[in-house]
């Protein structure tokens, strides 16, 4: 289709009314979607979409429940325009603090107070959403809202129990998302505008954080905003992305193709960093196959500033999944903190080599201390091995005597056993269990 984009229309888009006489926003985990009500809404709203564009369904962990996507069934160029959605369709945070700004000055402080400031763009795209429930049928949004996902298996949905079987990062991430929902849920007493039985209802409050943290983006044309774009946020993740999404300078959103994508292909887009796919579990709450690598898990007690100039950090420190290669910060860190504990004085030298750039300095260091390092590396994988070989034991027995309590839990397993395979992979090549070290 051809796109033509200019001014966002000044009349704020009408309710669109289905065949049904009234519309119930039902957020229990059991609630099904309604996307035939959504896909006739999106196109009655001004929504376009690609010949071949279609929404399809799959079943989420033999759980019942249905993860929508988005595919074709045509070919697209490269380039090409697949998702059009014009602003005034767009749930804006943005729009939302302009909306109910002003009323909430006791929250805000309360949210600041908490360390959270920097989430009050998306707390008052939350009551947007909440708001907009409130108002059943009379909302222009409601076919959107029912075609949601009620179901999630992000941290802020996981158990106590799912907490201990995952390994630490993953299991503070995690903790780090139920604590953001947690903060964002103070307060709501004093919002003026939400009835008492909706500031009361918990399920209802997670449901509209999830909505928010799972499918809203950050804009790209200045803005600043983070918004929600309705069809255009069907798009599944994946690490080679074949759609992105642009918004203009009127805030509508359009995704176009990156790269060729062939008939029958599923349209995909990045959610993040693809070698982090312990916080893609945490905050979106699926496992990345695709993902080309893991964090290595080396968690010292303190990182220093020293450690971050060398390179620490969840994003550098790899092992990667197929090569079983080890990324260049890990056998920097490794080095500086063994020397730390056997030759301060040598440990410096690395480091000052390492920011004057001297490669040959910091290489000859390597080699000569080679072994030392290499046995710091085994007896981490050895260790971490071991402790998931734990959590592996207790997942499965809670998932033998409680399943219904734990539905996350398949998932999880799926990702203890890709981390420990992208470990496996690792000692293998490099040989870890065949060398003797002096």
């Amino acid at each position: 289709f051809t796109l033509t984009l200019g001014p966002p229309k000044l009349a704020t888009i009408r309710p669109y009314r289905t065949r049904l006489n009234s519309i119930a926003i039902d957020v229990s985990e059991e609630a099904p979607r309604d996307i035939a009500s959504f896909e006739e809404w999106a196109s009655y709203g001004g929504i376009q979409r690609a010949d071949g564009f279609q929404l399809v369904a799959a079943e989420v962990d033999n759980s019942g429940f249905m993860d929508i996507s988005a595919m074709t069934t045509q070919d697209i160029p490269a380039s090409s325009p697949v998702v059009y959605v014009p602003s005034e369709m767009i749930l804006s945070a943005n729009s939302a603090m302009q909306e109910f700004g002003g009323v909430l000055g006791e929250v805000e402080d309360l949210i600041r107070a908490n360390g959270y400031e920097r989430e009050l763009p998306k707390y008052y795209l939350m009551l947007k959403i909440l708001a907009e429930v409130e108002k059943g049928y009379d909302s222009p949004w409601v076919q959107y809202l029912n075609s949601l996902p009620r179901y999630f298996s992000n941290g802020a949905s996981m158990t106590v129990f799912c907490f201990s079987v995952v390994p630490p990062l993953v299991s503070r991430l995690c903790k780090d998302e139920r604590a953001r929902l947690k903060n964002l849920s103070l307060g709501k007493r004093g919002i003026p505008f939400l009835s008492n039985d909706t500031k009361g209802n918990e399920e209802l409050w997670t449901w509209a954080f999830q909505v928010v943290y799972t499918r809203g983006f950050d804009t790209n044309n200045g803005s600043g905003d983070y918004c929600i774009a309705p069809m255009a946020d069907m798009f599944n993740h994946a690490t080679e992305a074949n759609v992105e999404l642009v918004y203009d300078e009127y805030g509508n959103c359009y995704a176009q193709t990156t790269q060729d994508v062939p008939a029958n292909s599923p349209l995909c887009m990045s959610y993040g960093d693809p070698t982090n796919p312990s916080y893609l579990l945490s905050h979106y709450g699926f496992l990345d196959q695709s993902s080309p690598a893991t964090f290595c898990k080396i968690l010292p007690s303190h990182v220093s500033e020293e450690m971050k100039s060398l390179g620490y950090a969840h994003n550098t420190m790899l092992f990667y999944k197929d090569t079983g290669d080890v990324s260049e910060q890990v056998w920097d860190i490794l080095l500086f903190m063994a020397l730390g504990e056997t030759d301060p004085a040598v440990q410096q030298q690395f480091y000052h080599a390492h920011m004057n750039g001297d490669y040959a300095t910091k290489q000859s260091l390597h080699e000569q201390y080679y072994a030392l390092t290499a046995t710091k590396l085994k007896d981490h994988i050895d260790s971490f091995l071991r402790d998931l070989d734990e959590l592996q034991k207790k997942g499965e027995y809670g998932g033998r005597v409680a399943p219904n309590d734990h539905p996350r839990l398949p998932l999880i397993m799926r990702h203890n056993e890709f981390v420990k395979s992208t470990f496996l992979a690792v000692k293998s090549a490099q040989g870890l269990d065949q060398m003797s070290y002096a």
